[in-house]
């Protein structure tokens, strides 16, 4: 602010130092490349300017030395000079880019939640469900919700008047919304594949796309059947459970899909489903601590799944997914009235393992799956980790796919930096 109140002299002799600066810059980049002629008219200018600004030489002086080395300069600095604005902005955001990518290796790692494995601890994509449409945001809170919550809307008009439909895959345990992958833009821009889901109206069918880890399940759940979701299971189970109570069993010529009927009855042109999608959190994951401190039992635990050859969503793939580490070398887990207990014990380390415990705000309780079934243990070995999600009825884990390798273990969750939720801040 000063610099606005100083005289002219003061400035130029300001702009010579800047000269100056570039013209020691082209010497010692390009002094082995200059010839005799060269070399002597440089350092003669650049030595002639410096004495002009050390007897602080007033402002005329000073620009006539400034306009006889700045010719000189052109002529001799090759890719030193003259540099452009570009050039310097170039290398401003490659150094940035060099200085983002050492902190991310080496010391925190940005991490966004992809599925919901740990809700309620940490969020996935989650679904704001607006049963009327009077409760949906408008224009300017949609734009408020994007930028605070990283919301989406979902709107669904009825193509022709009749009953809401769903089509389903069922089975007495679970039920799965048949979709399709079609590709599509993130932040209207980046490609990626989302899930396309169709219901019916009537017999006219309607579709809704989504990313491609939103549960869409729970979004029908919450719109079209809300006491269900009291029963603390996954929007699948409480489905499957909803179709398999329905007296009469629809389903399409081929017997494959069956139809949940949702009892809501629209016109063409109604609201028939209203939702936002809510982004999943994301946070800052320390890579540092587990190169000097073994993982504790309880933490949040970040780990790659390029060796867990067990996995039901496929083959082995370079990937990081978040748990609750449950068990270290030697430790010995078993499932017991939706308690986990670890060498004989109820599970302690965690606010998380407790509630899952109880079963008490909205944690679901510890499901027996797969290699933790009804009376099966599972014993870490050495140099190996035990993680499974909070959210075990909605959690593919250890049950499924074993034990993660110590090399594997990235790190352990710091503070949730988005979305501005009562969540944001230091993890639990």
């Amino acid at each position: 602010m000063f610099g606005l109140f100083a005289s002219p002299d003061k400035k130029m002799r300001t702009n010579a130092r800047n000269w100056l600066e570039l013209a020691d810059k082209v010497w010692h980049y390009r002094r082995d490349q200059l010839n005799e002629a060269d070399t002597r008219e440089l350092r003669g200018l650049t030595d002639e300017l410096r004495v002009q600004v050390a007897a602080k030489a007033d402002a005329n002086k000073l620009k006539l030395g400034i306009e006889r080395l700045e010719p000189v300069l052109r002529r001799v600095g090759g890719k030193v000079y003259p540099k452009t604005a570009l050039i310097e902005n170039v290398e401003f955001f490659l150094i940035a880019a060099i200085v983002i990518i050492g902190i991310r290796t080496y010391f925190v790692q940005p991490f966004k939640i992809p599925t919901n494995s740990m809700w309620p601890s940490y969020y996935g994509m989650t679904p704001e469900v607006f049963t009327r449409p009077a409760d949906e945001p408008g224009y300017l809170m949609q734009a408020l919700r994007f930028v605070t919550f990283g919301a989406t809307s979902r709107r669904v008009d009825a193509p022709d008047d009749g009953e809401v439909m769903i089509p389903m895959f069922a089975s007495s345990r679970h039920a799965q919304i048949p979709y399709r992958d079609v590709p599509g833009r993130t932040w209207l821009v980046l490609p990626t594949t989302l899930k396309e889901y169709t219901i019916l109206v009537g017999r006219q069918p309607v579709t809704v796309k989504v990313p491609a880890e939103f549960d869409f399940e729970w979004a029908v759940r919450d719109a079209f059947f809300p006491q269900a979701a009291k029963s603390g299971d996954s929007a699948r189970v409480d489905l499957a459970r909803l179709w398999a109570a329905q007296p009469e069993k629809l389903t399409d010529p081929s017997g494959r899909v069956q139809f949940l009927r949702t009892g809501k009855q629209v016109r063409k042109g109604e609201r028939v489903l209203s939702f936002d999608v809510l982004t999943g959190d994301q946070l800052f994951v320390d890579r540092v601590s587990y190169h000097f401190m073994r993982p504790k039992v309880g933490d949040g635990f970040v780990f790659n799944t390029r060796n867990l050859v067990g996995r039901p969503e496929g083959p082995p793939s370079e990937q990081y997914y978040i748990k609750r580490l449950v068990g270290v070398p030697g430790d010995k887990l078993e499932i017991r009235d939706f308690t986990l207990y670890r060498n004989g014990r109820p599970i302690e380390g965690s606010v998380a393992f407790g509630k899952n415990a109880r079963r008490e705000d909205n944690y679901v309780g510890y499901r027996k799956e797969r290699q933790m079934s009804e009376g099966q243990t599972m014993t870490v070995p050495a140099d190996e980790f035990l993680p499974l999600g909070d959210n075990s009825a909605n959690s593919m884990d250890g049950r499924y796919w074993g034990f993660v390798p110590k090399k594997d273990a990235i790190g352990r969750p710091l503070v949730i930096y988005f979305p501005f939720t009562r969540r944001w801040g230091p993890v639990r």
